[in-house]
């Protein structure tokens, strides 16, 4: 009697022990830390994920709308992303993190100082990527896509060079799509550059930026100690306990619909290539 039992007893046992000695696919990861100029419908993050990865990667965007270098940890955004870098099974795991929209003055409850705060959060998310195991890479933030005669008015070059800095520092590899991203719209115009949004603009709106200054843009300086910070639209209000959510495309020059989401999204790609050639050939144009 005794003798059938271990028979059975270790036929039950085979499949755990092949099981035990599969060997595990050599795939890499990528994490998306950021705003909603990353998160999915209103940024690039989506479209990066979709079309500019092959298989051998898995990539998690955690880009989450309305929030600062603060914010973002605060809420525990980061505390996730580093879950999701820490969690071992793959061969290498970078995270790319893009912040500084919502870092801007205006609104006390996610606004950051320039000079101290902002690098500080930066700082430290790069030292806690590195202590998980993964990679960090900086990105510049996107730019606005707001004209005064013609020119891109850049009001988010105090916050792309302080990233810079700091990639210097920490020896970061940077993927600098605020340039990148710059540049293009630039070249594109005002009139052009409003089929990146969400949703095509009111007519009037249109209508303005044929003129080279679009309207109703917000021009944001950094603040200076004693200056009144410009005031900020207020945030929508949450959706109620419960109930299936909901996204409602407007029109503004910060936002991405899918035309502008291709365009940003290749940009990364391919500059994330130049930085990070241990992923280059898992990265599509």
């Amino acid at each position: 009697m005794l003798k059938p039992l271990l028979i059975a007893a270790a036929l039950l046992a085979l499949p755990l022990t092949a099981h035990a000695q599969e060997p595990i696919f050599k795939a890499s990861k990528i994490v998306l830390v950021g705003d909603s100029t990353v998160a999915v419908n209103s940024g690039w993050g989506g479209a990066f994920c979709a079309t500019h990865v092959t298989s051998n990667i898995a990539c998690v965007n955690l880009g989450r709308g309305g929030r600062s270098s603060r914010t973002y940890r605060e809420e525990g955004s980061w505390a996730l992303a580093l879950k999701e870098m820490s969690a071992g099974g793959f061969d290498q795991t970078f995270v790319l993190i893009q912040l500084g929209h919502n870092d801007q003055p205006g609104r006390p409850e996610r606004s950051t100082d320039l000079a101290t705060e902002f690098p500080a959060n930066l700082r430290r998310f790069v030292e806690e990527a590195r202590a998980a195991g993964a990679k960090p890479v900086l990105v510049t933030p996107l730019i606005r896509r707001q004209f005064k005669d013609g020119q891109v008015y850049d009001d988010l070059a105090p916050w792309a060079q302080a990233i810079r800095k700091l990639a210097a520092e920490t020896n970061t590899p940077l993927v600098d799509l605020h340039a990148l991203s710059r540049d293009a719209v630039q070249a594109m115009g005002p009139v052009a550059a409003m089929r990146l949004a969400e949703i095509p603009p009111p007519p009037e709106v249109a209508a303005s930026a044929a003129s080279g200054t679009t309207t109703g843009a917000m021009f944001y300086e950094p603040v200076l100690p004693g200056a009144v910070a410009p005031p900020r639209p207020p945030s929508p209000p949450p959706s109620p306990p419960g109930a299936m959510g909901s996204f409602k495309p407007v029109f503004d020059y910060t936002h991405l619909g899918p035309e502008g989401a291709a365009l940003f999204s290749a940009m990364v790609a391919r500059a994330l290539a130049d930085v990070a050639p241990a992923l280059r050939r898992n990265l599509l144009p």
